[in-house]
This record gives structure tokens, C-alpha cells and sequence, in this order.
């Protein structure tokens, strides 16, 4: 079935991260491999120091993470492409119209929701994120 899942946000800094590592520990040994990336990726750059915090909260170290762009190598590694809101699939789908079966947003199974994005919000936006995006992975894990 599945075995590789790139998450995707837009500078993979904030909400991806979140996500791969999140789906990264709970996956345990499903999966072969969880990375993410963004479209329009803040390249080479460390996680966003609130999302470093807020992980950090719950036992999970995103302090190495490194930003870097969906290219299409990046992208046709993964078997299952997760993205946060319906920008990143719009993206996909023009870009690597290849990818649309793969292409699948985090909050699929609860109606289609986007994960807003909490960069240079307050501590809240962060929380909130988060909270969704652990509804979205636990959601896929359910099925995967």
C-alpha cells in the first residue's frame, strides 16, 4: 500500500514539519519513509522556533529539520502526498499533474479542511495547527 508519505505545506518550516514528524513517530514501522517539503519552500531554513517549542511539548525533536522545495524528484519518491490546505493540492495538480492520485490533503477525511497557516502568528495559531494536524495524521493512520 502506502510506504513512502511526503507531507507538504508552503515554506516547510511551520506546518509540515509538525506533520512529518508527527506521522514519522506514530507510523512506528508502517511506514519505510516520511519526509516533507513546500511549495514554495524557505530552503535550507530551520523549523519555525514556535513549532521547535510546541513539539519539544510533546516529547518530539523537529530541531534538525531543513526546509526544501516539492520538487518533482522530491515528490515522485512519495507514494502518498499529504498537503495542509487546498493551495498545496492546486499547486500539485498544475505543477506534477502526474501526482493527482497520490495527492491527498492531511484533513481529508474530515471534509476536506485546510490547517490555516499559523506563520508569524501567535502561539495559538501554532497550537491550533497542531491540534488538526494531529487529528488529520491520526486520521490516515487509521487507514494506512
Amino acid at each position: 500500500m502506502f510506504s513512502r508519505v511526503c507531507v507538504i505545506c508552503t515554506g516547510n518550516i511551520c506546518r509540515s514539519p509538525m506533520g512529518e514528524a508527527l506521522l514519522r513517530e506514530r507510523a512506528g514501522d508502517r511506514l519505510s519513509e516520511v519526509y516533507s517539503a513546500g511549495t514554495g519552500a524557505l530552503i535550507g531554513h530551520p523549523a519555525d522556533p514556535m513549532a521547535v517549542e510546541l513539539m519539544q511539548a510533546r516529547g518530539v525533536d523537529i530541531g534538525s529539520h531543513r526546509a526544501q522545495q516539492a520538487t518533482s524528484g522530491v515528490l515522485q519518491r512519495a507514494d502518498l502526498l499529504l498537503v495542509l490546505d487546498g493551495s498545496h493540492l492546486s499547486w500539485i495538480h498544475h505543477q506534477h499533474p502526474q501526482m493527482r492520485g497520490r495527492s491527498f490533503r492531511l484533513l481529508h477525511w474530515r471534509g476536506e479542511a485546510d490547517v490555516p497557516d499559523p506563520y508569524r502568528q501567535p502561539r495559538q495559531a501554532f497550537a491550533h495547527a497542531l491540534e488538526l494536524i494531529e487529528q488529520g495524521v491520526d486520521d490516515w493512520l487509521a487507514r494506512i
